[in-house]
């Protein structure tokens, strides 16, 4: 199939902020929605089967916003197109069987989003037996003949989350620390680039790390244990920042702090992912910041390719917009731009895009911290 070349990110943005997302109440077990299709190829307005492995529940994102925005892009572009789906719940085997029952079940496309990046590589392999496209999607899956990726500039992600931090601790007149730093699952090469943007970070402004983590599976309990762990080690009183990975790793951390009499308040913390509790965390003042990843555009995206190698076509115009090294090869890229969210502008980021709504955030417990915020 033909492949554009390198185009602007201003158009895919665009066209998938279209649409909003809908929810959806099914427990992640393997399900399918819109009507039932299939043959081997289709056209405009025929049905399909596109498979949609998602990599776990524990990070709150995957069942609030990625699914339901990837499945109602689908029914919007094909209703009678059929989604075949699987959460893994971390459980790169899982995943694995789950591929396998997808292609039974005829699957003519897969977006895979990885348990493991690089034992996701036999999923590729099976699935290009078969003649199925694979788009990577938010992961980035190592060594195997991925058709596409999309996610976002991930190295970037780290980066953002380490210049807010450092620039944080200057301002509260620690520049150098030291800081706590708990990393993401060893298995997910996003988080080795998270870890990567923001070790340059820190090696450059001369922050310390006293003691730094990897955490399995993005637990939030285990990094709740990381965190008691470096409490333990270090002294309540030395630890001035902790970078947490995203969001879940931060509630962790900080439940950690709190466990221990220490006010999150007075200690920055990052996040990722712009969870409902994170920003009600940063609007009360506990956690410091997290990184938006726009997830409606990103699962758009995905699914207006999905129905695009479904029906032999070329990608929309515009929609990719660069190249990434898997180790096997240079594969077409959707990469888009993340965004640090403080409280500062949480209304212009969160707010304004309808990621959460101020009724969302301002339950009871945060009205007060909402208003003077001057959200509501």
């Amino acid at each position: 199939m033909t492949k554009r070349s390198i185009l602007s990110l201003v158009a895919v943005a665009a066209t998938a902020l279209a649409l909003g997302a809908c929810g959806s109440d099914d427990d992640g077990a393997t399900s399918t929605s819109a009507a039932t299709g299939g043959g081997a190829s289709t056209q405009a307005g025929e049905s399909g089967k596109i498979a949609l492995l998602l990599p776990e529940s524990k990070t709150a994102r995957y069942e609030s916003q990625d699914r339901p925005g990837f499945e109602s892009k689908v029914a919007e572009l094909c209703p009678d197109c059929e989604i075949i789906y699987s959460n893994a719940d971390q459980d790169a085997s899982k995943q694995q069987s789950q591929a396998e029952a997808a292609i039974t079940e005829g699957a003519q496309v897969m977006v895979l989003d990885p348990v493991d990046s690089a034992s996701a590589a036999a999923v590729v392999n099976r699935a290009s037996q078969s003649d199925i496209p694979v788009i990577s999607y938010d992961r980035l899956i190592l060594d195997a003949p991925v058709d596409y990726y999309i996610s976002f500039d991930n190295v970037k992600v780290g980066e953002l989350q380490g210049t807010s931090l450092s620039d944080k601790l200057e301002e509260d007149g620690n520049p150098t620390g030291p800081i706590v730093k708990i990393n993401g699952a060893p298995t997910d090469n996003n988080a080795k680039l998270f870890k990567q943007g923001s070790n340059d970070v820190f090696s450059e402004r001369g922050v310390e790390i006293s003691k730094e983590y990897d955490t399995p599976d993005w637990s939030p309990d285990k990094a709740q244990q990381e965190m008691e762990q470096a409490i333990t080690a270090v002294g309540k009183d030395t630890i001035k920042g902790v970078y947490a990975a995203n969001d879940g790793t931060a509630g962790g951390a900080i439940a950690a702090m709190k466990s221990a009499g220490m006010d999150p308040k007075q200690i920055p913390v990052t996040g990722q992912d712009a969870e409902l509790a994170a920003i009600q965390r940063i609007i009360a003042g506990e956690q410091y910041m997290t990184v938006y990843k726009a997830i409606k555009p990103e699962a758009e995206a995905a699914a207006e390719l999905a129905i695009a190698l479904l029906r032999g076509e070329d990608p929309p115009e515009g929609m990719v917009n660069g190249e990434t090294d898997n180790g096997q090869g240079a594969v077409p890229s959707v990469l888009l731009e993340p965004v640090a969210v403080t409280e500062d502008n949480v209304q212009d980021t969160i707010i304004a895009d309808g990621f959460w709504t101020p009724q969302q955030i301002c339950t009871k417990a945060y009205q007060k911290a909402c208003e003077d915020a001057g959200i509501g």
